[in-house]
């Protein structure tokens, strides 16, 4: 069909094109066109350019040809994953009607289209477009009053498992919440000031506290929310923006949505997105999961227990009862091997049923979800009676129980309606069980027939035309119609034949008879009310399910959490970790006393490797809560900070932590100012990155909080790095009073401990040996001797001639510090490098030349001892230089 051959005015087709576009706005649109979804203009061009497919042109519009491309509609999905991962959003603009009921409107009516879906990030339910392991969120957030001073509503949701949050948080906060949510896609009200990166505005119209409130009533069927708590106008607007976008999204289908779970922000440990950068949670710097703490930790075996780990470590509570609750579960599956096994095994086999009922809730469910959900519901059944069973259970597991029971009827129907494995498609049918529906069984009886009749009427005809190569064939365009080789054609052709002749081919010749019509008639409309029958059946068991989506969610969310307790439990029984223990705070003050700590992440890599890691205390107290370490580079200082900031939020999450025992006081809030990098997007240096971040530590930290500080101040000159670093480390002990581990090269600073009574002075051990450094990784009291510059440098590889007239620098330097002439004096009358570096190339050395001299051989005792002492003088030399 032509898109355009009128320079002045668009084809019917092109108008209905340009007129689906136009609604779809800033979205691609996937055209559909029988068996392919069309794009064209700007839109054909940026698809191709993301997918590597052909760019073509078809017809013209305005005098110019129109760019287009395509994608098979059998295929689409794989398609929209990379576009969406690409950052595009795309609107599905369907056939709503057939060309047969459009031909039936009269005349040359063109096949009616409509968006019937919007594609985006936040809102994908897709098992192939989706990673089972990780939460995809979409969140919405809404500013009452605009001024800098006033909160944010976030309103997030993942709906492909229904989760559903709210909370409020101050402008400055909302970076860091932005960041344990991850969200796929944000969206806020246009001409919005909160200039948040990558948020798509959104009708601001929606962002209504008033129209937010009775649309979640409606959604939510109630009179009033306040059982589920007492919302803010910031909060309500949020919702209310997620809701209409959500609606909007599905064409006026909204998708299940638990009761919104109202969080407070002093809920879970304040984290900012630096430090969770920085310590990795629950992804590398890279964006991998590989290699982060998660990563290293995470042994659930269901796609719901990863990512609710992911949440657990995004979030740790603040909450005491709460995370000894997640404890007593974890140490139940961690002292009962045999129950861990067991329930892992169960667990193992599970399906997603959260995800499987997120699909059915925006009507993408098809007959495999649903024997998803009495799979996994009639499992859940089963470990509801031997959980049941345990004498004395965990107060979470009391809790949880219930949840798992409760299902029995929906699954004994949905056993007795559904084939033991349902296929994804309905076109076919296939999917309602034989003996659950009567009249069902029979239309399918007669279809059989119909095709056994079919297969005898082959036979006959084959003895009747004496033509043994005869089939009979079916298709969607003739339907069933005999089919002979083109050479065997003339008999059929016949005029008394009985056939009708009906399509040529390439070496074969297409007929009808009246008796294969008729037959075929049958078949056919026995089929199609087979279809139809099923259809019925599939959406009684859709509303089965729906009228109990509130329960399954429930469910899906108690087996995630098992898995979750379990999994940590698994991890802390393979590296013997230990539960934590926790302490209210008293007169003493904030405590963090970790035993034989480690770092989950690079025991992991140590241990790969067959190298051991090698553990290390970390004792902070009222009386000495600023620990300042100092030592070599590659000592292990960094590592030592990360470790116990990861024993924390393990510790917080609820789980068993790398150590041989820890007790803490709660921490309010984590830092870490370890390690940066520039960020030439927003004109930022490495020096003001660690700047921003040292500024956002002391503005923020409270004397419950734990920060780890690594090299402030390394960014610029030496005098005023140390300057800078002096001073934030008073700062932290003075004015913060938090418990804080501060790793520095500048030695100087060792002098506050004279005047900071809860410093103290630390140090990672390292020893030379033989000209060798050795780098020992284990904490010291005291500060360090040195700094083993130049050692480190030697095992980096540096040239020789370069560690030598660094060794002379420093000579120099360390020899002209009291002069007025700075840390540079000494170095006026310092040869120029190249003429040193040539000198040490050029001079060989007398000790090795020594030692090459002698034939061991044929040495007496007493050469040998005058070669002895020959060689220690020269040994001696070599070190006064």
């Amino acid at each position: 069909m032509a898109l355009s051959t009128d320079t002045a005015a668009p084809t019917p087709m092109m108008a209905q094109y340009l007129t689906l576009k136009a609604q779809a706005q800033d979205c691609l649109l996937f055209y559909r066109m029988g068996d392919f979804f069309e794009l064209f203009f700007d839109d054909a061009k940026m698809a191709a350019a993301t997918l590597d497919i052909a760019l073509t042109s078809r017809g013209e519009h305005g005098g110019a040809p129109i760019p287009m491309c395509g994608v098979p509609v059998h295929s689409a999905e794989g398609y929209l994953a990379r576009l969406i991962k690409g950052g595009h959003r795309v609107a599905i603009a369907e056939q709503t009607e057939t060309p047969a009921q459009a031909k039936a409107r009269g005349g040359k009516t063109l096949v009616a289209r409509a968006i019937v879906r919007y594609v985006t990030a936040g809102t994908l339910t897709e098992e192939t477009l989706l990673d089972s392991r990780r939460d995809n969120m979409l969140v919405a957030l809404a500013q009452v009053g605009g001024d800098v001073s006033s909160e944010i509503g976030i309103a997030a949701a993942d709906i492909s498992t229904g989760r559903f949050e709210t909370m409020t948080c101050p402008i400055g906060d909302l970076p860091a919440e932005l960041a344990r949510l991850r969200p796929s896609e944000t969206v806020v009200a246009e001409g919005s000031s909160l200039g948040v990166a990558d948020g798509h505005p959104f009708d601001r119209a929606a962002f209504s506290s008033a129209r937010a409130d009775e649309a979640l009533k409606r959604l939510f069927g109630v009179a009033t929310l306040d059982g589920f708590g007492q919302f803010g106008r910031a909060e309500l607007a949020a919702m209310g923006g997620l809701i209409a976008y959500l609606d909007h999204a599905g064409k006026g289908t909204l998708p299940f949505l638990a009761p919104p779970l109202r969080k407070t922000s002093g809920g879970h440990v304040a984290i900012d997105a630096a430090t969770r950068e920085s310590l990795e949670i629950v992804a590398t710097m890279a964006g991998a999961r590989a290699g982060s703490l998660l990563g290293a930790i995470d042994r659930t075996v269901t796609g719901a227990g990863a990512r609710l780990l992911g949440q657990d470590l995004s979030a740790p509570l603040m909450d005491l009862a709460t995370i000894e609750a997640r404890l007593g579960l974890v140490q139940l599956f961690h002292d009962d091997a045999t129950l861990r096994d067991q329930m892992r095994g169960a667990l193992r086999t599970l399906p997603d049923i959260g995800r499987a009922l997120g699909r059915v809730a925006v009507g993408r469910g098809s007959p495999r979800d649903l024997g998803q959900l009495r799979d996994g519901l009639g499992e859940a059944r089963l470990l509801r009676e031997r959980l049941g069973r345990i004498a004395e259970p965990p107060l979470l597991l009391a809790r949880i129980l219930p949840a798992l029971d409760g299902h029995g009827a929906l699954v004994d129907a949905l056993a007795r309606a559904l084939v033991p494995a349902p296929p994804t498609e309905t076109a076919s049918g296939g999917y309602i069980a034989d003996g659950y529906d009567p009249a069902l069984d029979e239309l399918r009886r007669m279809a059989g027939d119909g095709r056994r009749a079919i297969a005898a009427l082959e036979a006959k005809y084959r003895a009747q035309t004496g033509i043994s190569a005869l089939k009979i064939r079916h298709n969607g365009v003739l339907g069933y119609h005999v089919e002979v080789p083109a050479r065997a054609a003339d008999t059929l052709m016949a005029p008394d034949s009985g056939f009708t002749h009906r399509q040529t081919l390439a070496g074969v010749v297409r007929f009808n008879s009246i008796d294969l019509h008729e037959e075929a008639g049958r078949v056919a409309q026995a089929g199609a009310h087979a279809l139809v029958a099923e259809a019925a059946h599939l959406e009684e068991l859709i509303a089965a399910v729906l009228d109990r989506k509130a329960d399954i969610a429930r469910a899906a969310e108690a087996l995630a959490r098992l898995d979750v307790a379990a999994s940590l439990a698994e991890r802390a029984v393979e590296g013997g970790w230990q539960r934590p223990h926790f302490v209210v705070e008293d007169g003493a003050g904030p405590c963090l006393d970790i035993v034989g700590g480690r770092h989950p992440v690079v025991e992991d890599a140590l241990r790969r490797e067959g190298q051991p890691f090698v553990a290390n205390d970390c004792r902070l107290s009222e009386s000495d809560r600023l620990w300042l370490v100092t030592g070599p580079n590659m000592g292990g200082k960094s590592t030592f900070l990360r470790q116990n900031a990861l024993i924390v939020i393990l510790a917080q999450a609820g789980g068993y932590v790398p150590a041989q025992s820890a007790t803490l006081t709660l921490v309010d809030r984590l830092f870490s100012r370890v390690g940066a990098s520039d960020n030439l997007a927003k004109g930022r240096s490495t020096f003001m990155v660690e700047m921003v971040e040292t500024a956002a530590i002391l503005s923020q930290a409270t004397e419950r909080s734990f920060v780890i500080l690594d090299e402030v101040g390394r960014g610029t000159s030496t005098y005023d790095g140390l300057a800078l670093a002096w001073a934030v480390v008073e700062a932290v002990h003075e004015v913060n009073r938090c418990r804080c581990l501060f790793a520095t090269h500048y030695h100087e600073l060792t002098r506050l401990a004279e005047t900071l009574p809860s410093l103290s002075l630390h140090h990672v051990r390292a020893r030379e040996w033989k000209g060798d450094l050795v780098l020992l990784h284990e904490l010291a009291q005291g500060p360090a001797d040195r700094s083993y510059g130049l050692a480190v440098a030697r095992l980096a590889g540096l040239p020789q001639p370069v560690l030598k007239r660094a060794k002379d620098v420093l000579a120099r330097l360390e020899a002209g510090k009291a002069k007025t002439g700075g840390i540079a004096a000494g170095l006026d009358d310092l040869p120029l490098f190249a003429a040193a570096a040539v000198q040490e190339e050029a001079a060989p050395d007398p000790l090795l030349t020594a030692i090459d001299a002698i034939d061991a051989d044929a040495l007496s005792p007493r050469a040998a001892l005058d070669h002895i002492y020959r060689l220690k003088q020269l040994a001696a030399e070599r070190r006064s230089d």
